[in-house]
């Protein structure tokens, strides 16, 4: 059984519900709605980034301002395939007060500076409508990352004019990315580390796009977009219940099937071929017990519940990088990240479930997406 009855310290407690901010309209007027209502957290995860890269300095010799220009060389790929995405960003960047420069660096982070800030723990898994009690096709998904951006975690409620209306979980001024939309179709991602990246579409924006689709095959191919600049595992859902994993990096890919309805990934390649160009696996270590761990308990039960999915999410085996990962004091300041938000997707209810922070020491809340 997952293990939850232990005291943490340093373990933040949110006596609130994340923010909910429902956003209409015109891609640029979405991110202006974004930028207005939640400035001061845009604006807080953007100098958390600068402080990221001054942190790295030893090891990226690079200042913000370089950051920037390096960052300018992706937006020519994103302006071309996904303008309207570019535009959402101009928005947020116009509504914080903010430059667009300094959007596309915080969401090109992971590009830029690669591996040096250590990010590696995220868990996702989902199980469809043969291994739940109520027949329903569940998410569940730890978002980890440093603790500085915990209180920057809000809700998105949108309603494009030429998109599916969807229901995001995101922080500061990143693209919502993970989430579900109208068309009964949901993203989990994970980061992964390919040895082929390279200048092209940030992976942000690919996974922004997804969220976008209408089709299941509509959102594989966004995945699998031409040019994109590196990859994540984009774990797919689908209301009739099929499951993938699809492991990308900025050249390769390769298809995972949920055929038994369970589905877990985390942050090391699961495929043969992509392990081939995974960068220092020893480094993945944590990753590989935390999938483990993750699939041993979930495929323990073939009748899931939200419940049950919290309490996996809850699980602190191999503390502190643990599902429920925890910033403990005295670590590396670049390896210190933790569950900053959690949420459970009911894909059939069109309904999702968030806790702020932790999930050991934090209430879920409820959210629905809105017609």
């Amino acid at each position: 059984m997952a293990l939850k009855e232990i005291s943490i310290p340093n373990t933040k407690v949110h006596n609130a519900p994340p923010p909910l901010v429902e956003i209409y309209g015109t891609h640029r007027e979405m991110g202006r709605q974004i930028g207005e209502a939640r400035r001061e957290q845009v604006r807080h995860s953007v100098e958390n980034a600068r402080l990221l890269i001054a942190a790295a300095y030893d090891t990226l010799e690079l200042t913000w301002e370089g950051a920037q220009i390096q960052s300018r060389k992706y937006l020519p790929f994103a302006e071309e395939r996904y303008p309207q995405y570019v535009d959402e960003l101009r928005g947020i960047a116009e509504g914080a007060g903010l430059t667009l420069d300094e959007l596309v660096t915080l969401n090109a982070m992971e590009a830029v500076a690669g591996d040096a800030l250590h990010l590696t723990r995220c868990t996702s898994f989902a199980v469809n409508e043969t291994r739940t009690a109520d027949g329903h096709v569940l998410l569940s998904h730890n978002e980890d990352w440093v603790p500085e951006d915990e209180d920057d975690v809000y809700v998105i409620s949108a309603k494009p004019a030429e998109e599916p209306p969807f229901l995001a979980v995101t922080y500061g001024g990143l693209l919502p990315n993970v989430g579900f939309n109208a068309f009964g179709i949901a993203q989990l991602i994970d980061s992964v580390y390919p040895t082929d990246s390279r200048i092209g579409i940030p992976r942000l924006v690919a996974a922004r796009a997804v969220l976008a689709s209408k089709r299941l095959s509509g959102a594989i191919g966004r995945c699998l977009i031409p040019h994109r600049d590196s990859g994540y595992n984009h774990l797919l859902a689908h209301e009739s219940g099929e499951l993938y994993s699809i492991e990308t990096s900025a050249r390769q890919f390769e298809f995972h099937h949920g055929t038994d309805g369970y589905m877990v990934h985390t942050n090391h390649y699961l495929g043969t071929e992509m392990k081939r160009i995974e960068k220092d696996p020893h480094e993945l270590i944590s990753s590989n017990v935390r999938y483990n761990r993750a699939n041993r308990l979930l495929r323990q039960n073939s009748t899931h519940t939200i419940k049950t999915l919290q309490a996996i999410q809850k699980d602190h085996v191999n503390l502190p990088n643990s599902i429920c990962n925890h910033n403990i004091e005295g670590i590396d300041p670049l390896d210190r990240e933790s569950t900053i938000c959690a949420f459970i997707i009911d894909l059939t209810t069109r309904e999702m479930r968030v806790t702020w922070g932790n999930p050991c020491q934090n209430m879920y809340h409820t959210y629905h997406l809105g017609e």
